[in-house]
């Protein structure tokens, strides 16, 4: 039998290997969903859910690029390409709109994403079970609380005429300080409101992750003359420290994301200066001015900066700790 007949008939041999490898791997992959076929159909709802809410709205990012009329409707409407994106970077709103977001999600970050790291570990190094406990549920329950009471439990706190901040100024000599219109008190109000109901949930994620140190670590550091302190600096923070990266990237991505609920409740023409962000913009210019167009793109730029924002983050974190989301 000649080379040109052998060859042929290799690459039929190996055709009928791929093809019987190909065929195995499919039964495989048929096999291991009949296995975990309940576990698969729970998850088809959240996937439906995200197909329908998330992705398929996605359609609408066209607006940001059109001269959007309802009475047209997407497909119809002029398209004028980034006149949208020039309009909002040649206002005088833009670098106003741009400080003010950035710096309060960076504030935001800055308190907010330690509080509850060092909230569960405080927890984590109680001794009295009990008081643990009571301090947890009392942590949880603003959680609860909806946005409008939370701004407006601190509208009353804050309150110069009766609220309790301003009484207490008071009783040590001081005068009534009007938070809610002053520019430079609002980030601090924002920041604090949130810290304040949220430091009890956020604290759940690293007092699961506190759970999994092995104790005989601990046995070892005080084998070793090691106290309180050093124990927490050089074994739990370490040990917890891939969660920390973990919801430090997620922070992050969404410093840029400042909601606009909270906002809208608590800022007033008087704190436009300091309270003014991207997504409030998109509310009063977009839904409440009828500009849908340049609202879309005001918010599509938004994304973009936290998806920068996100992969930069992620890529750092992998280079320095080994630890990253993907």
């Amino acid at each position: 039998m000649g080379l040109r007949e052998i060859q042929p008939t290799a690459n039929i041999v190996q055709k009928g290997m791929e093809k019987a490898s190909l065929k195995s791997r499919c039964i495989a992959s048929y096999r291991k969903f009949l296995k975990s076929r309940q576990l698969l159909i729970l998850f088809l709802p959240g996937l439906i859910f995200y197909l329908l809410f998330r992705y398929a709205p996605m359609y609408g990012i066209l607006i940001a690029f059109k001269k959007y009329s309802p009475f047209l409707g997407v497909s119809k409407s002029p398209w004028i390409g980034l006149d949208n994106f020039k309009n909002f970077f040649n206002s005088p709103d833009f670098f106003v709109l741009f400080k003010n977001t950035f710096l309060i999600g960076f504030y935001n970050l800055l308190w907010n994403f330690p509080a509850p790291i060092v909230f569960a570990i405080i927890l984590n190094e109680s001794r009295m079970p009990k008081l643990k406990k009571g301090v947890q549920t009392v942590s949880y329950l603003p959680s609860f609380l909806s946005t409008v009471i939370v701004c407006s439990m601190a509208i009353d706190f804050l309150s110069p005429s009766g609220g309790v901040v301003n009484r207490i100024i008071q009783f040590f000599g001081g005068k009534p300080v009007y938070f809610m219109i002053k520019p430079e008190w609002f980030r601090t109000v924002y920041v604090a409101t949130g810290m304040w109901s949220g430091i009890g949930t956020s604290s759940i994620v690293y007092l699961a992750a506190l759970t999994n140190i092995d104790p005989q670590l601990y046995e070892a550091g005080r084998v070793d003359g090691c106290g309180r302190l050093r124990a927490i600096w050089h074994i739990t923070i370490p040990s917890i420290l891939p969660t920390i990266v973990t919801m430090l990237i997620l922070n992050v991505g969404s410093i840029i994301n400042v909601g606009y609920e909270k906002i809208l409740i608590l800022y007033n023409a008087a704190t436009y200066s300091t309270a003014d962000v991207f997504s409030t913009y998109v509310y009063r210019r977009g839904l409440q001015g009828g500009n849908f167009g340049l609202g879309t793109a005001v918010d599509l730029f938004n994304s973009i900066i936290a998806l920068i924002l996100l992969f930069t983050t992620n890529t750092i974190s992998r280079k320095l700790t080994e630890t990253s989301l993907w």
